[in-house]
């Protein structure tokens, strides 16, 4: 069978990007095997709060924080379009961009898929892209829990579609779901705003250009 690699998909506030975003974004990389690994910042996140910074700052510190990684670029799909930024709009217009042969996968921590039957439109996200699991700090690994936690909602709509290796992503344009684990690193946005809110340090929770971007802007102070 003929199989293309995926492109992948991790989208987020990214409000500030720090490294536990990044670096689940190249272990996802080489776990999957992806082509390449885009970061999508939201423009208007539908199930969070306002960010706390502008779109167009938030999609600058990404682009800085991706620079020297070839493998990882951002994608601004999101900004340059107003309203929600929900996931299935997202992947619709991706996918007209990419044509209907090109493997997607959509990355989520595990905290995020088990709240999937939230979403806008969720169960069209199956007909889009592939969905790839990452575990998250806190939670034990995929081979003992999951899908024991699954909704059952969210059970039935996973029924058959549980792929065995990253192999199996290439195979297909879209529909399957591949668990996989992370190096654990309990990093949050919050803390590195709550952090610069009181006059602290965040360096080392993120790239130094981002800590550069954000004291030259007096972000979150």
């Amino acid at each position: 069978m003929r199989t293309k690699r995926p492109i992948g998909l991790l989208g987020g506030t990214f409000d500030p990007i720090h490294f536990g975003h990044l670096r689940l974004a190249e272990e996802a990389r080489e776990t999957l095997d992806l082509a390449e690994m885009r970061l999508v910042p939201a423009g208007e996140p539908p199930h969070r709060d306002t960010p706390r910074s502008p779109a167009q700052h938030r999609l600058a510190m990404a682009r800085l924080a991706v620079d020297s990684n070839p493998g990882l670029r951002v994608d601004d799909i999101e900004i340059r379009h107003p309203g929600p930024s929900y996931s299935v709009l997202t992947l619709s217009r991706l996918r007209e961009a990419v044509g209907p042969d090109q493997p997607l996968v959509l990355i989520l921590g595990a905290d995020a898929f088990e709240g999937l039957p939230g979403w806008h439109r969720w169960e069209e996200l199956f007909s889009l892209a592939h969905i790839a699991v990452a575990n998250r700090p806190g939670y034990a690994p995929h081979g003992r829990r999951w899908p024991a936690v699954l909704s059952p909602e969210l059970a039935r709509a996973c029924d058959g579609r549980r792929l065995s290796d990253a192999a199996a992503l290439g195979h297909s344009p879209a529909g399957g779901i591949l668990p996989f684990d992370m190096t654990p690193l309990d990093i949050s946005a919050t803390l590195i705003r709550d952090l610069l809110r009181h006059g602290h340090s965040p360096r080392y929770l993120l790239p130094d250009p981002v800590v550069d971007y954000i004291a030259a802007h007096n972000l979150y102070a």
